[in-house]
């Protein structure tokens, strides 16, 4: 974490405390809240108006020369397609935005910054920058945590064109990792079931300081149920799990180097001088008792020491890392002789830890020793020891972990959790679709990335069973869906493909985070625990179909049959003057707005 806040001095600005996410000494504004309100800055120091691509810059520049820069613009942050194979994504990074926003203001040695990298710029453009901030911005956002699908807008963003640009890039890097994180640990723990704990392991292989902060956050949120991040754990409030590595273990040499071998009892009315011997005479309980004989003979006496001098240590959490040596012959002998002689003082040992081998196996006998260990000599719970499982554990090996049978109870995962190493990117992407209440469009020859004009609203329409049926997008100033009303749903870019719908329950899904100059209400931001319950609620909310790993059923994204897509008036289809080509021809073969606009368009 020290190197994370280190980087805060590159601006010269003021240390942070981070347990009181006071993170930036950037002045915050009255914009959007109510008088005397205060958010606190983003978590990462580095995030400020200069974690921005030069080319917004040159923009609101070239913006500000032509006099175009309080033009009043809507753009919307959405995504083309779900990551990992799958059908759902989790939104994530919106507390994040919003903190940006409240404290989005440049210094007069930023400002001297971008000023020297627009070589010719006037000073007066300096006075422009040193008065922005984000009080005419407005923010219109689905829940943090919401399931979420392509097309439809995460974030509508209104605003003068000059500082809304300069919003896009700290948004797309805010939202764009915090959502593809967030959906890998959805889908790790979809794998592992209800049941099973999961464990954030990968602040060691995250991708930088931030990296590592961020993954845990939103592997949280994602339905995780601790991390090893101490520093996340301070700053977020997340639970924090963790036993000891093999240097721990092959450290000792053996247990004439436990000094202090006095154990206090759990009630503090009992000492143990020796506890060192105590558990000796376990281990030969052990290796007496008939039905555990044959499996073991002289386990490692330094693994032992390590066990004995660790419980010391931690009586009450006590947790081992078991395969140093040999896991069956050794680790898990000299285990359960530490945690009988802990019992016998009141002490509940917690379990074990394997991080190699076959895990399968491996814990199925590990839980057959316990369980004969509880039988034999008579310790009621000791088959219940909690086994964790890690080693370089992803969707698949869990996957196949359950088909063959195991008896792991939490999952420890890092590298394949916290990289996304299967997707490298989510791929949000920041589109202009109206200014000055004229609709715009962003045209490809690839459908896939041709932007829907104008301002829109967004429903989630539910069938009878509760689950979600479809998104549809209406525009502005269309009345909403309403229950139990036939409505008429188009696919936005195959005329053909049409449906039905009677909705049970209609959701609104773009709620007012910002509301700048505009007199909504504001959404107040809730806390990552409440996030992380909205998540894992509508993650159990969606039909089977959608969740499955292997071939899972396309949630529909579509409109309704009179919003702009398919009526849009022929007045306004001078959004399309500047293509050209065979990206019209393209556009007008696939596009359903385009094909009725087509005669007048070209």
């Amino acid at each position: 974490i020290t190197h994370i806040y280190t980087l805060i001095h590159i601006h010269k600005r003021k240390p942070i405390v981070p347990h009181k996410l006071e993170t930036t000494t950037m002045e915050p504004k009255e914009n959007g809240l109510e008088s005397g309100q205060v958010i606190d800055g983003p978590t990462n120091p580095m995030v400020t108006p200069l974690l921005n691509d030069l080319y917004q810059f040159t923009m609101a520049y070239a913006y500000w020369k032509a006099g175009k820069h309080n033009e009043r613009s809507v753009f919307d942050l959405y995504f083309r397609k779900n990551p990992f194979g799958g059908e759902y994504t989790v939104f994530a990074g919106l507390e994040e935005c919003i903190k940006f926003l409240a404290n989005f203001k440049l210094s007069d040695e930023e400002i001297d910054f971008v000023r020297d990298c627009l070589p010719g710029s006037e000073e007066a453009f300096g006075d422009y920058l040193r008065g922005l901030d984000c009080s005419d911005v407005e923010v219109y956002a689905i829940p943090e945590g919401s399931v979420v699908f392509p097309k439809v807008p995460l974030m509508r963003v209104e605003g003068p064109v000059g500082v809304v640009q300069l919003l896009e890039t700290p948004f797309l890097n805010l939202v764009n990792f915090a959502s593809l994180v967030a959906t890998n640990a959805a889908r790790h723990r979809f794998v592992a079931g209800k049941s099973k704990s999961l464990l954030e392991f990968g602040a060691r292989r995250a991708q930088g300081p931030d990296g590592a902060i961020s993954a845990s956050k939103y592997c949280y949120l994602g339905g995780f149920d601790a991390t090893s991040n101490v520093a996340a754990g301070k700053l977020f409030g997340i639970p924090l799990r963790g036993t000891h590595s093999h240097a721990y273990v092959s450290s000792f040499m053996s247990t004439d180097e436990i000094v202090d071998k006095v154990l206090c009892s759990a009630d503090g009315k009992t000492t143990c001088e020796d506890f060192v011997s105590h558990v000796q005479t376990w281990l030969k309980k052990i290796q007496y008792s008939p039905s555990l004989s044959g499996i073991f003979s002289e386990t490692n006496q330094s693994e032992l020491a390590a066990f004995t001098s660790y419980a010391l240590a931690f009586p009450k959490t006590f947790l081992a890392l078991v395969d140093t040596y040999d896991v069956m012959k050794s680790g898990i002998p000299n285990f359960c002789a530490v945690a009988l002689a802990l019992n016998d003082f009141g002490y509940k040992a917690l379990g074990i830890r394997l991080d190699s081998g076959d895990l399968a196996y491996l814990s199925r006998e590990a839980r057959n020793f316990f369980c004969t260990v509880e039988r034999e000599l008579k310790v009621p719970g000791f088959g219940k020891m909690v086994v964790t499982a890690s080693n370089d554990l992803n969707e698949e090996t869990i996957d196949a972990l359950n088909k063959q049978g195991h008896e792991v109870d939490a999952f420890g995962i890092g590298t394949y959790l916290v990289t996304c190493y299967s997707q490298a990117a989510l791929g949000c992407v920041f589109k202009l679709v109206e200014i000055n209440n004229q609709p715009r469009i962003k045209l490809s020859e690839d459908v896939t990335k041709v932007s829907i004009p104008c301002k829109k609203r967004s429903y989630r329409l539910y069938g009878k069973e509760g689950y979600p049926l479809v998104d549809i997008m209406t525009g502005e100033n269309e009345p909403p869906p309403k229950v139990g009303e036939r409505l008429l749903c188009r696919h936005p870019f195959n005329e053909s493909k049409r449906a039905y719908v009677v909705p049970q329950r209609v959701e609104e899904l773009l709620k007012c985070y910002w509301r700048g100059s505009a007199d909504e209400a504001r959404e107040e931001l809730p806390p990552l625990k409440e996030i992380r319950e909205r998540c894992i609620k509508q993650l159990e909310n969606m039909r089977p179909d959608h969740m499955r790993r292997l071939n899972p059923t396309p949630y529909k994204v579509w409109f309704s049959p009179t919003n702009m897509f398919f009526g849009f008036p022929r007045n306004r289809v001078n959004v399309f003057s500047s293509v050209t080509g065979k990206c019209k021809r393209e556009a007008v073969r696939f596009h359903p707005l385009l094909m009725a606009q087509r005669s007048t368009c070209w």
